[in-house]
């Protein structure tokens, strides 16, 4: 391996070991370089050559967060294709994520209205290419104006982002329970947008 990819190694075990120190408890203004450091297994003058502080790294956690969550409803759209609703599969792969990556999606939510101004905003960003990349797939599926699908995209990433809040902490029933409940409201608001554009 050569000294790149080891850095690169490094720089990921960094993101990676941030991410597992991410709780309930815990947020990204609450963790110190330190036990960062101690979490990756490198000294914390390591930590330097990789992020200039603890706020590079948090902006850092923040793109990857969102590109995650873009990556997977990609994912939902391939399986889309392969046969099934889109507000049913889009839903049950985002509570699948949210399982998995409790912490990632912590994140989010955490910082889209913490006391860091960067981090809201970088949270905003992330959110916005989220609401993007689903206007340009409604107009592509709905044929609707891309005014009313940016509504209707914003409206259903509000609602999901919503029951993924709910569902984070919850059991298996409940989180079966809320993503009933959200994919009803979903319908509802795919139905409103279509019936508004068809005036």
């Amino acid at each position: 391996m050569n000294r790149q990819e080891q850095k690169l190694q490094t720089r990921q075990r960094i993101v990676d070991a941030a991410f597992s120190l991410l709780d309930e408890d815990k947020s990204l203004s609450a963790m110190s370089l330190r036990e960062v450091a101690r979490e990756a297994g490198i000294a914390p003058t390591s930590f330097y050559r990789h992020f200039g502080d603890i706020n590079e790294l948090g902006l850092t956690l923040v793109d990857e967060a969102g590109l995650a969550l873009r990556q997977l409803m990609r994912q939902a759209r391939q399986r889309i294709e392969a046969g099934g609703g889109v507000i049913d599969i889009s839903v049950d792969t985002f509570m699948e994520f949210i399982t998995a990556n409790k912490n990632v999606f912590r994140l989010l939510l955490r910082e889209h209205t913490g006391t860091s101004a960067a981090f809201r905003a970088a949270v905003v960003r992330e959110i916005q290419h989220f609401i993007e990349e689903l206007t340009d797939y409604v107009i592509l599926q709905l044929k609707l104006p891309r005014n009313i699908a940016t509504m209707q995209a914003e409206a259903m990433v509000k609602l999901v982002f919503s029951a993924g809040a709910e569902a984070l902490d919850s059991d298996d029933i409940a989180r079966r329970d809320i993503a009933a409940s959200v994919k009803l409201q979903l319908r509802f608001v795919q139905y409103g947008a279509v019936k508004y554009a068809s005036r």
